[in-house]
């Protein structure tokens, strides 16, 4: 963080300072925190009321672990700490993370944001370009998926005076939750990846979904550069609205815009452990083989992402190549490969589970049918498949259709989860396995189970385990139907 003293702090939010003398408002503050179990010394901690947990129920006891004070929406009397009083913390988490962006700016040191949107792929990216923008100079990225108005802010107040690069992930549920965002962190160069049916329930139509992504695009500085997919056209549409210069990725279309400048993948094929193999080119002409260093063929186009913004800091084609082929790993649940060992048994899992919509699904499925598809013996492949949330009135035969993608793919059974006690769920799992049923055709060669809870999901991949010794599972549904903490069971929390 910048240096900001707790008088400032409070000036900035527009808040109201008691219980601190003016020494104590003088003292420069350490961090910002939300979570009161990561307070330390110097820590100004920010009471959020949360839909379980209210911060405000711990600011009596944060002085204790060395707090230098609170923001809150209301004075706590017991607490004798100091407490800059608000009308809403969560603004002023905001405003605080945007007062320590203008003083990073202040200081004329070369300093770049950048924002990465999209409806599937955001956190992959933002692990692939952070990768590469470290190897140019210190880079602040956010932790796991923080892209809403308390992660983003928080992430940005990691900038502190040498901080080279930000890179700001920005999500969104409804209509101008991202233009917010931009105000918070405006983007000297603003990645759109993909526009999807992902929160289609709450956005209402595709289109809603296509305006909200523009957001970051409308948002960015007078001279930002604009980041697209020229394969995607609802965000290749969005060229016209950027305020500067324009450059794309693809898989298909990028190198027709040669005057704009683009980064392009040929020859695309996956190796026998599901990793993209491709020749990243660019608009220079510069052609460079690369194996990606995480497996997934969805994954050639957030690297592609990454390798556009990594371009545009001067990186070159093969340093870019090599630091990607050396990611091996990305946030958790995504697409993470680890082997399992129980009870002397053992399979290969790969960990998808993080979240779920209908394309992020197929391409998990995709890298299923992929492992090891090139080998005499095929192992036996299990899709143990969760509910996908926010679909809207389509919803029941997005999860029909997933199933059958997943027999047509090369899944050999496929394991549908839903949730206990909540019929919904389980209902959306069992179109998942209705799905199945009907592509797999007549017989019980391919076996199909719906279950409503992961317990008996895990049961479930004990039978195939004991009979296929050679099996590969994937791991692949929404944060609701608990597969992500089925994946921490199996492996020990280890990634």
């Amino acid at each position: 963080m910048m240096r900001m003293m707790l008088a400032q702090a409070a000036r900035t939010v527009d808040g109201r300072l008691i219980n601190a003398d003016d020494a104590t408002a003088e003292r420069v503050v350490a961090d910002v925190v939300t979570d009161s179990r990561k307070v330390r010394a110097g820590s100004l901690f920010v009471a959020i009321a949360g839909e379980h947990v209210d911060g405000h129920d711990f600011v009596s006891s944060i002085g204790e672990q060395g707090a230098l004070g609170a923001i809150v929406d209301h004075e706590i009397t017991d607490a004798p700490c100091p407490q800059i009083v608000v009308k809403d913390t969560v603004e002023a988490l905001g405003l605080l993370a945007k007062a320590n962006l203008r003083l990073r700016r202040e200081s004329r040191e070369p300093f770049t944001v950048v924002g990465i949107t999209g409806s599937v792929g955001k956190t992959t990216t933002k692990d692939l370009l952070k990768a590469l923008l470290s190897t140019l100079g210190p880079t602040v990225a956010p932790v796991g998926s923080f892209n809403n108005e308390i992660g983003l802010p928080l992430t940005a107040l990691e900038v502190g005076d040498g901080t080279r690069y930000l890179i700001a992930e920005m999500g969104a549920n409804h209509l101008g939750e991202i233009a917010h965002l931009t105000t918070i962190a405006p983007p000297d160069v603003a990645v759109v990846l993909k526009v999807g049916v992902a929160h289609l329930g709450e956005f209402g139509s595709v289109e809603h979904i296509a305006q909200a992504k523009s957001e970051i695009v409308r948002g960015l500085l007078d001279d930002g550069v604009s980041v697209l997919n020229a394969d995607d056209p609802r965000v290749a549409a969005m060229s016209p609205i950027a305020p500067g210069r324009v450059v794309w990725f693809g898989l298909e279309h990028a190198q027709a815009h040669d005057e704009d400048g683009y980064v392009a993948a040929d020859d695309v094929t996956l190796d026998d452990l599901g990793r993209p193999v491709f020749t990243i080119v660019d608009d220079g002409g510069v052609e460079q083989r690369v194996t990606l260093g995480i497996g997934g063929a969805h994954n050639v186009m957030n690297a592609l992402a990454a390798a556009a913004v990594a371009r545009l800091e001067g990186m070159p084609l093969e340093r870019i190549a090599d630091v990607l082929s050396h990611v091996t790993s990305v946030s958790p649940h995504r697409m993470a490969v680890s082997e399992v060992e129980r009870d002397g048994e053992r399979f290969t899992l790969i960990d998808d589970s993080f979240n779920a919509n209908p394309d992020s699904m197929r391409a998990g499925l995709d890298g299923l049918a992929a492992w090891r598809a090139k080998e005499d013996a095929q192992p036996f492949r299990v899709a143990v498949l969760g509910a996908m949330l926010e679909l809207g009135a389509d919803e029941a035969r997005a999860h029909h259709d997933v199933g059958a993608y997943a027999a047509k793919a090369g899944a050999d059974a496929v394991v549908a989860v839903g949730a206990a006690g909540d019929e919904h769920l389980n209902a959306l799992a069992q179109a998942i396995a209705d799905g199945a049923r009907e592509a797999f055709g007549d017989g019980d060669a391919n076996p199909v189970a719906a279950v409503t809870n992961t317990d008996d999901a895990d049961e479930a991949v004990r039978r195939f385990n004991a009979a296929h010794a050679d099996m590969v599972v994937l791991l692949k549904g929404s944060h609701a139907s608990g597969l992500s903490a089925l994946a921490t069971r199996w492996t020990g929390g280890a990634q």
